[in-house]
């Protein structure tokens, strides 16, 4: 490629040869580098007053993409993980740029050198086990979405499996007889089978034994028979959440997300004695030490260990006035 080359035709062969032709990347790859660069063109347009398709590579610079970073947190307001994120697909870009554009390489190099930012590590939440009772509860299964929404619940918070594989549910992808299990295929293109508890068979086999809206093959489908948007999901389990709060009041004081699901499943086979290994093979997890945060945030466990030590020995101090005024004021 020629170094004069305009930043449309490098971006059109970083998403088509080397992501989709020679790495493959999967469909949530694709789709987050691409929100990423349309924020970034956007962006761009605003500061240099050019259209996205008459941008030129070297206009792209390490100042620019510091200040798209800094507008992401202070005008949208996103996270520091969400930044770095960002920063993590103009990244691969530059590097790809690197081999197809050696011209540059100085501003590519200043470019890559732009470091992703340190955050705070907050704890993992879950609901324990009354608080999922009472989400399973709330939804209307006198109603076809009543039953959808309960059997969607009840099936993330038993298996685990993350939004995108539980969304991406076929009803071909659930087996019901001995050895009942549904199979998805999760993050990295790994395929994985989860089995299915007694009652969640129970469930989704009524489920199934209902006729499918608009002749879907989904398993939980939308109103339309398509596939549920990550956005549909957030608002039907935050509606259920709500009613949920009636009896079950410390649901109020959390926020409830369908990743949370997936942590409370987790946490639920950490409390039962389950070795990092098996939960981290259950959740597709990648490596064992991932699992590392479900140890981080049970609380029940430390206090185990706790028990189990003998304390360090401490007195009580008492404050004594120095005054006798102060002292009789203290003593009444």
């Amino acid at each position: 490629m020629r170094s004069s080359a305009t930043l449309a035709g490098l971006l059109e062969s970083f998403f088509t040869q080397r992501l989709m032709n020679q790495r493959q990347a999967s469909p949530h790859t694709i789709s987050s580098y691409r929100d990423t660069f349309r924020l970034l063109l956007q962006f761009a347009r605003q500061r240099l007053h050019k259209s996205p398709a008459r941008l030129e590579f070297e206009e792209i610079d390490a100042p620019l993409v510091a200040a798209f970073l800094n507008d992401l947190e202070k005008g949208r307001g996103i996270s520091v993980r969400s930044r770095n994120l960002r920063l993590t697909a103009i990244r691969s870009f530059f590097q790809y740029a690197a081999y197809e554009e050696p011209s540059h390489a100085a501003q590519i190099q200043r470019v890559l050198a732009i470091p992703g930012k340190r955050h705070t590590r907050a704890l993992v939440h879950f609901l324990s086990r009354p608080e999922i009772d009472a989400l399973l509860a709330a939804p209307d299964q006198h109603t076809w979405f009543g039953r959808r929404d309960h059997a969607l619940i009840l099936v993330a918070v038993q298996t685990g499996l993350r939004l995108s594989e539980l969304t991406g549910l076929q009803r071909h992808d659930v087996a019901l007889g001995t050895g009942a299990h549904v199979r998805c295929v999760g993050k990295g293109r790994k395929e994985r089978c989860t089995p299915l508890a007694r009652t969640t068979v129970a469930v989704l086999t009524a489920w199934l034994h209902e006729p499918p809206k608009h002749r879907t093959e989904m398993l939980f489908p939308n109103a339309a028979g398509g596939r549920l948007s990550s956005d549909s999901v957030a608002d039907l389990l935050a509606k259920h959440v709500t009613l949920a709060c009636k009896s079950c009041p410390s649901l109020q004081k959390k926020h409830v997300t369908p990743h949370v699901l997936r942590h409370s499943m987790a946490m639920g086979l950490l409390q039962a004695g389950v070795d990092r290994a098996v939960i981290a093979l259950w959740l597709g997890h990648e490596s064992v030490e991932t699992t590392q945060i479900y140890l981080e945030a049970n609380l029940a466990m430390k206090e185990e260990i706790m028990a189990k030590t003998k304390p360090p020995d401490g007195k009580p101090g008492r404050y004594r006035p120095g005054d006798e005024l102060l002292a009789f004021l203290q003593n009444l």
